[in-house]
């Protein structure tokens, strides 16, 4: 298992984050599932654009980022394209603080 994290997204994104000594990998459109997997398998922080999250399967990234190992981080892409999903609102609806 390797000690550095994993960026997957776009290769704008993946530039900035290899310079900070990430590895970062940018998936072919299709093959985004596969990469997302192996890095899980890889490392114990995977960080994810929301972009290339929109493509994994829903019952695969929900699972993911609720093991607590690896930690999986849904990121905004350096061009802001798609936003992440606001996970404070999960969390309010979890606690039963809105419906």
């Amino acid at each position: 298992m390797t000690q550095h994290p994993i960026f997957i997204g776009d290769r704008l994104s993946a530039a900035g984050f290899h310079l900070g000594g990430t590895l970062a990998r940018v998936p072919e459109p299709g093959t985004e599932q596969a990469a997302f997997s192996q890095a899980l398998e890889e490392t114990d922080l995977v960080l994810v654009t929301a972009e290339v999250a929109s493509r994994l399967p829903e019952p695969l990234l929900s699972k993911a980022m609720s093991d607590t190992s690896p930690l999986v981080l849904v990121i905004p892409d350096v061009r802001g394209l798609q936003e992440p999903p606001d996970i404070s609102i999960n969390l309010r609806r979890q606690l039963g603080m809105i419906e």
